[in-house]
């Protein structure tokens, strides 16, 4: 195809990406209903001019009654800020819609269905005490840590687990090629996108022969890859050739309010005894064999070994979300094999927006504020609360050596501007900021202290600590941790220091969104 072909056709992508966020983004349907009102309103007034005063009135008594209820509610208030604002700008679109969104039925089964499935697989797999117990030995704070999300979450700290961590996603895909092919008996896939191209091709080629050696596939993706990456029948093209395969709610033209909550994990597991996680989804832009945005930086990690188990059980509990019957039996718990001593401690983690605890969130901050040294943070997009905030500058004051690393060539142009708008108070505390040069960075890593490391799928926004499904892989004295600050390192080689005056050069337009979207974040 003749680069000016290929061009057309880039162009064209984008535009029909542009088109579909357009119709379907929450920004849009509530200018949508907010124009309604506003013709609503009119008529009002020409058909009761005389009563004016009263319906008025009434609009503000419901407006001042339905903000009364949101800041009265549990929760960060900068979640409840946006709502509070669309409801005195238009009380009977923003009250009605905050009800609607508060008490849907829709989410409350989700949520009680996951605690099921929360219960009947701590039924296979429980903590192994002794680990717990030598990392508290080692560290109070990270072993409290680990309590934490096991009560809260149901995950387990491990031992006796080999990490690999890959700097660029092309390098994970060939290790996911290398160990697909070694599958005797299931292999389970769940990522937030899967977009048809080289990479899914060669792997789909493997999962076809797998197929016919009588391994057991399963592949389960977000519902919003059917506007833009696979046909909506897609699942039925993959059942056909032998993979139970499924949308994570499918969108359909149903008012509901679940579909702001996707599935953003990406996990592999191979047979129980490899999994993969992180940042890199199952699309050639991931792995540089299209080029989006420059070129893309994104990291992943492969664990071999007990850990696994707890990529096992993240997988099961989203697969099963619309199953009745499981045979949990034959896949927890997770195979055990004896690997080399001294490989410090993993911890797999999940994310749901569906309780009240913000793992991810109090991972990273938990991070930031025990670290001693540094803290050293990849993210592509920075739309933080003031939580996040207080935790990035407080490290930065007290002389942890803080670094940002950014995107200088942004996938889209809001959460860009939204992200400059953060640098100047972080700046000025003390945190360095640095966007890399050569393209866009997808990948989502924290490491602290040659300790600590975590590599997952969970950005520093709203939508990934507030909003969505998420994992990551949580790492204590592990050797992992020394290959992920060197590519930190590394990668710093390729980024621009950002000064405290740089954001005069930035275009005006950039420097004016970022202020007054900052209030609407949490909703975007």
């Amino acid at each position: 195809m003749k680069n000016e072909e290929k061009e057309h056709l880039m162009i064209l992508e984008r535009s029909r990406s542009g088109v579909h966020r357009a119709i379907f983004g929450r920004a849009t349907v509530i200018a949508l209903l907010v124009a309604i009102q506003a013709v609503f309103m009119i008529m009002i007034f020409d058909v009761f001019s005389k009563n004016v005063p009263y319906v008025f009135g009434g609009h503000m008594v419901f407006a001042l009654m339905i903000t009364l209820v949101i800041i009265n509610r549990p929760g960060n208030p900068q979640m409840q800020l946006p709502w509070v604002i669309i409801t005195l700008i238009s009380p009977i679109v923003g009250g009605l819609l905050y009800l609607f969104v508060e008490t849907h039925p829709g989410q409350r089964i989700l949520e009680k269905r996951l605690e099921a499935l929360y219960k009947e697989t701590e039924k296979y797999i429980q903590q192994d005490e002794g680990v717990l117990e030598r990392l508290e030995k080692e560290d109070v704070g990270t072993a409290n840590m680990a309590r934490y999300i096991r009560r809260h979450g149901n995950h387990f700290v491990y031992e006796n687990t080999e990490a690999v961590f890959f700097p660029l996603g092309e390098y994970k895909f060939q290790a996911m090629l290398e160990e697909l092919e070694k599958a005797e008996h299931y292999i389970f896939l769940e990522y937030f996108i899967v977009e048809k191209g080289e990479m899914w091709s060669r792997i789909l080629e493997i999962l076809k022969r797998k197929i016919d050696e009588g391994v057991e596939v399963r592949m389960m993706y977000d519902g919003t890859c059917a506007f833009n990456y696979l046909p909506y029948n897609y699942p039925k093209e993959m059942e056909k050739i032998g993979i139970k395969c499924k949308m994570f709610s499918p969108i359909r033209p149903v008012l509901s309010t679940h579909y702001n909550n996707r599935d953003h994990r990406k996990i592999l597991v191979i047979d129980g005894k490899v999994g993969f996680t992180g940042g890199v989804n199952i699309g050639d832009e991931y792995i540089n064999r299209k080029e989006k945005y420059g070129h893309w930086k994104d990291t992943a990690v492969m664990l071999k070994g007990d850990a696994v188990e707890g990529l096992t059980q993240m997988f099961l509990q989203m697969w099963n979300v619309t199953e009745r019957k499981e045979n949990y039996e034959q896949y927890l718990p997770g195979v055990k094999e004896k690997k080399s001593k001294d490989l410090g401690f993993v911890l797999p983690f999940g994310d749901s927006p569906f309780d009240a605890e913000l793992i991810g969130e109090t991972v990273y901050r938990d991070i930031l504020d025990r670290a001693e040294k540094y803290v050293h943070i990849m993210t592509p997009y920075l739309i933080i609360d003031d939580l996040m905030v207080a935790s990035l500058t407080y490290a930065a004051k007290r002389g942890v050596d803080v670094k940002l690393i950014l995107p200088h060539i942004p996938d889209k142009k809001t959460p860009f501007a939204l992200a400059r708008g953060h640098y100047r108070q972080l700046l000025k505390a003390g945190v360095k900021i640095y966007e890399y040069t050569p393209g866009f960075v997808h990948a989502k890593i924290f490491v602290s202290d040659d300790k600590k490391a975590v590599v997952g799928t969970i950005n520093l926004d709203y939508r990934s600590l507030y909003l969505h499904f998420e994992c990551g892989a949580f790492f204590y004295q592990a050797p992992v941790v020394y290959d992920v600050e060197a590519d930190y390192q590394k990668t710093l080689e390729q980024c621009e220091e950002i000064k405290l005056g740089d954001g005069k050069k930035w275009p005006l337009s950039q420097r004016i969104v970022g202020k007054l979207l900052k209030v609407l974040a949490p909703l975007m």
